[in-house]
């Protein structure tokens, strides 16, 4: 049974006081999780950087926020595709020229079930180069401008990462011998949370000033099955998103508290914690062990350096 920190109610947004002089960079913040994280934090008083693929996507949402918080809140864009790791460079340069502080980078942007193997321009299986390698690379590109803020990193994970193969596939990365949509994306989201865990450790080791949280959005109405899945499946989501989902703002919760909310404990997973951890109150949740895996982490992050061409040394 999994320890209550905030109650049988849990965490809301009502927790969070002012966040006036704050920045937070959200990446896949255009819609879905992203956008209601970024409209939360705004409301509070926070400043956003939306790093998102699609420009004039991103104009829509920031339109759509001031629409409904005033054209005084202070909200950008800077492109970024987390498919390529050119693209995540050349971000992180211009986020670190024009963004003095970064109080809280919330990894955000995904993409999930792709139907068919797709390969980066970099070489890797979509799944694991976007929702893993793209952040691997933003996060270590950043890692000093947050330090120097006593900010935070959160890596928005995945029940999935308890799924299909259970480890990560270092003989085949790609799936080139058996490729499934649901087993490379859980592979995918087991990745990054490892990472986020292994990022905690060595934090700690090395006497740094970055807080490091990991949580999952539970089953919330977004998009993010949309532009990838296969059409069984889009339409099978569309039927159950309606009885079994709740909204992308309640999905967005986990992220911002993260974000925000003081206490919070490493080694711990946060999300919703009814119906097996898809709905309901946002709280601790039951972490399993195979996130926590030090050998795997430690492989993984050396093979993520490499991948990346990194100079990472923490």
């Amino acid at each position: 049974m999994t320890t209550q920190q905030f109650g049988k109610n849990g965490w809301t947004p009502e927790r969070i006081g002012s966040l006036v002089g704050k920045t937070y960079v959200i990446t896949g913040a255009n819609s879905g999780a992203g956008f209601e994280a970024s409209r939360i934090l705004l409301s509070k008083g926070a400043k956003v950087v939306m790093l998102n693929r699609n420009p004039s996507k991103s104009a829509n949402a920031i339109e759509a926020l001031k629409q409904s918080l005033g054209q005084h809140i202070d909200v950008r864009f800077i492109q970024v595709d987390l498919a390529v790791l050119e693209s995540v460079r050349n971000a992180a340069n211009e986020l670190l020229n024009t963004t003095p502080i970064i109080d809280a980078l919330i990894c955000n942007g995904a993409i999930a079930q792709v139907a068919k193997q797709h390969l980066t321009v970099d070489g890797f299986e979509s799944q694991l180069g976007i929702n893993h390698f793209g952040h691997f690379l933003l996060c270590g590109l950043l890692f000093d401008r947050i330090n120097e803020a006593k900010g935070r990193i959160v890596m928005v994970g995945s029940n999935a990462y308890k799924m299909g193969l259970k480890r990560i596939k270092f003989e085949d990365l790609n799936f080139d011998t058996k490729y499934t949509a649901w087993d490379s994306y859980a592979q995918s989201k087991l990745a990054q949370m490892m990472f986020g865990y292994e990022l905690q450790r060595r934090i700690k080791a090395a006497g740094k000033n970055v807080e490091v949280q990991v949580c999952h959005p539970g089953a919330s109405r977004t998009n993010l099955l949309m532009d990838t899945a296969s059409t069984f499946n889009k339409m099978l989501w569309a039927v159950m998103s309606r009885v079994i989902a709740q909204s992308a703002e309640k999905g967005a919760w986990p992220e911002v508290m993260c974000a925000t909310e003081q206490g919070l404990k490493p080694g711990t997973l946060y999300g919703p914690t009814k119906r097996a951890n898809t709905v309901g109150p946002v709280d601790q949740n039951k972490l399993e062990s195979i996130a926590l895996d030090q050998d795997m982490a430690a492989k993984l992050w050396a093979l993520s350096l490499d991948k990346t061409s990194l100079n990472w040394s923490l």
